[in-house]
């Protein structure tokens, strides 16, 4: 894995980024919403629940963690 340095990243404004996902992934995402919602009256927003996703992905990742605590090479 290469070095990732991202330190210069200091507010916490949101970033609007556009993704192109297959059509397929998109059912499956907003399926999951659905599902997510559990019968509630508000079906989270596929834009909502992506963020979330991808925290959650990052934060289990045993090697990028890992990677994570080696000390910075010089």
């Amino acid at each position: 894995m290469t070095r990732i340095s991202l330190a210069d990243i200091a507010d916490e404004k949101p970033v609007k980024l556009t993704v192109e996902m297959p059509a397929k992934l998109h059912r499956d995402l907003q399926a999951y919403c659905v599902a997510l919602s559990q019968g509630a009256a508000a079906i989270p927003s596929p834009e909502r629940v992506i963020p979330a996703m991808i925290e959650r992905f990052i934060a289990s990742d045993r090697s990028y963690a890992r990677q994570r605590r080696k000390p910075p090479r010089s």
